[in-house]
């Protein structure tokens, strides 16, 4: 009897934190029209998803700035940058951390492209790309493809960062044929 209480209980634990611990929103579907938004690059400049139509964009979320696997997404991306220019692709990281934050990852990694400030969450969210971790809460490594009209074309979720960039540009080389 105590241990089917202790089971109850487990089980009770489980149903009440998993639901924080998942997305809070669904991931837009591909074919949908990208969810518009504005937010703060490194510079402090207001930067909209609108002003890249006719261009290509890859639209990375990533947890946090100076983290090992952030780091090494984000050097990918940069080392592939005149690769994604060629195709007349944009690349715009996105996570909720703040102006300063980016400009110092920036800095000291050698990154020129934009940095996203999502400090309000509203973007990672539309995105169904918030995770929660119970003390705080934190963009999602997910990646969207968007294409020059501005729709969704691809999306990958849960991100391994190591191969990541490589994977886009195939996908967007097939993409623009």
């Amino acid at each position: 009897m105590r241990k089917l209480i202790v089971v109850v209980v487990l089980i009770a634990a489980v149903a009440l934190i998993a639901p924080r611990l998942t997305r809070a929103a669904a991931v837009p579907s591909v074919g949908t029209a990208a969810p518009e938004f504005t937010l703060n690059s490194q510079e402090g400049k207001p930067v909209s998803l609108s002003q890249y139509r006719g261009k290509w964009v890859v639209l990375y979320f990533y947890p946090k700035d100076m983290t090992s696997g952030c780091t090494i997404e984000a050097h990918n991306f940069q080392r592939d940058q005149a690769k994604y220019d060629a195709l007349s692709a944009v690349v715009l990281g996105v996570s909720v951390q703040d102006v300063q934050s980016h400009q110092e990852f920036c800095t000291k990694d050698g990154l020129t492209f934009k940095l996203l400030a999502d400090t309000d969450h509203k973007v990672s969210e539309e995105y169904g790309s918030l995770k929660n971790y119970g003390v705080m809460k934190l963009s999602a490594r997910n990646t969207f493809i968007i294409d020059p009209q501005g729709k969704i074309v691809k999306e990958y979720i849960g991100v391994d960062p190591s191969g990541h960039s490589e994977a886009v540009l195939a996908e967007l080389a097939t993409l623009e044929k």
